[in-house]
């Protein structure tokens, strides 16, 4: 059995990527959370976990083991050596999961097996994807919809919109661009339109 055409999900937040994840796994389609897979690198018990406190120091951990993930963020993100270091450390415990997902897909006879995350375009799965689709909003409404989401500012939400990565990337990336600036019902039809055109691709 050939494995799935796997397609990444991507779009900044407050694009509507969630709404869009949640409408496939109603269709029936796996849909992987590669941000899960993140946080998973960083339980207690994960040998990534001791990796990191071997390279950022030991008291990253609290006396139940668990990640101060701000210190780290800290540590890490001060350098550029630093930010290099942790990509090391956990990129390849996440790809690895993910792609244990894309064998389960597979086993189970899925045609289509998406990837949701946010960052996924330049990082190291994005080699493993087949197709890439990016979600995307008019930048007043996502930064609408992450100020009533999590109860921050606009001025809030504005800043963390421009520290994720630009939408030019995203959509010089994508082989699928799905605007979302409408309601959710417009958005659903545009899944559907998009499904149909990959299951015709995974089909060729």
């Amino acid at each position: 059995m050939s494995r799935p055409f796997v397609i990444a999900l991507t779009g900044r937040s407050g694009c509507g990527k969630s709404t869009a994840a949640r409408f496939l796994r109603a269709q029936g389609y796996p849909v992987l959370d590669a941000d899960a897979a993140a946080r998973e690198v960083t339980q207690p018990g994960a040998p990534e976990l001791s990796q990191l406190a071997q390279a950022f120091g030991a008291d990253i951990l609290d006396e139940a083991g668990r990640l101060r993930r701000q210190l780290l963020a800290q540590r890490a993100f001060a350098s550029r050596e630093g930010t290099q270091m942790l990509t090391r450390i956990t990129h390849p415990g996440i790809v690895r999961r993910l792609l244990d997902g894309v064998q389960r897909a597979r086993e189970a006879g899925a045609r289509l097996c998406f990837v949701d995350g946010a960052a996924i375009v330049g990082q190291a799965f994005e080699p493993y994807c087949d197709r890439i689709v990016v979600v995307r909003a008019p930048r007043q409404e996502s930064i609408r919809r992450i100020a009533v989401r999590d109860g921050i500012t606009p001025q809030q939400a504005a800043q963390r919109l421009d520290a994720q990565t630009s939408e030019d990337v995203l959509q010089r990336a994508a082989h699928y661009i799905i605007t979302n600036d409408a309601d959710e019902e417009a958005l659903r039809r545009k899944v559907r339109g998009m499904l149909d055109a990959l299951l015709t691709e995974g089909d060729a």
